[in-house]
């Protein structure tokens, strides 16, 4: 099952037509059919726009696997403040797309943060 079919699942539990879908996330019915037919997948901020949308997990969105529950919780200081990442070390061995990649992913991780903490 692809991305697009779960997104497809999701219109049509919300009771929606994909037009309606793509008006209200800002998708052309273009873009919707090329990922369909696998022309296209949707980016990594529409990934996060429709899994908030839906209030899906990306882990589900992306392989139809929610991500295993058991984790490890750790305190913040657990490691000691003096903790440091020299980030640009560790941006000059990534490649220009994967620098992109972790910057989209720390701005949905704040973007979640926002959620929880609006919820409290």
């Amino acid at each position: 099952m692809s991305i697009y079919d779960r997104i497809e699942i999701l219109i049509k539990t919300k009771g929606m037509t994909k037009k309606e879908f793509c008006l209200k996330l800002g998708i052309s019915t273009g873009n919707l059919g090329d990922w369909k037919r696998g022309k296209s997948t949707p980016s990594t901020n529409k990934l996060i726009e429709i899994s908030a949308f839906f209030d899906v997990s990306l882990d589900w969105l992306l392989t139809g696997r929610e991500r295993n529950p058991l984790q490890v919780n750790e305190s913040p200081g657990c490691y000691g403040a003096n903790l440091a990442i020299d980030w640009g070390k560790v941006t000059d061995q990534l490649t220009p797309r994967e620098v992109v990649f972790i910057q989209e992913y720390l701005e949905f991780a704040r973007y979640r943060k926002r959620k929880e903490n609006e919820g409290n």
